[in-house]
């Protein structure tokens, strides 16, 4: 069974959440998605600045099986990207809860994440 850390936020579409103690939110992919993805050789990242809304697609990671949009999971202003990924994109496969972060929002509605899908709803997903 993949990796799925307890204080993280889910959605259906595979994209993790984690509140930051600046009121942001971290977003990347679960351990579940890169497995299905395998070797990770691309990430296309929103910009910074870039206004979203839920479920819109906002960010593209392909690897050396397949391409797949990354949904936004909350809506808000992107505040921050991990520009790491951009030479070293295979750090979502070795890392995707911690330095294979994709960006970061500052939400619209913070009860919009406390609505979204804990560890073990998303474990009964898969």
């Amino acid at each position: 069974m993949s990796n799925i850390p307890a204080e993280l936020k889910y959605i259906a579409s595979h994209e993790w959440l984690r509140l930051e103690e600046d009121g942001t939110i971290t977003v990347g992919i679960t351990d579940h998605a890169q497995d299905l993805l395998g070797d990770v050789v691309f990430v296309e990242l929103p910009d910074v600045g870039d206004i979203i809304a839920v479920d819109d697609e906002i960010s593209v990671v392909e690897s050396v099986k397949a391409a797949s949009d990354v949904y936004a999971p909350i809506s808000g202003e992107v505040v921050e990207i991990n520009e790491a990924l951009e030479d070293d994109p295979e750090i979502i496969n070795s890392d995707p809860y911690g330095e294979g972060w994709f960006f970061r929002i500052k939400p619209d509605n913070i009860a919009d994440y406390e609505a979204l899908m804990t560890a073990d709803e998303y474990e009964s997903e898969l």
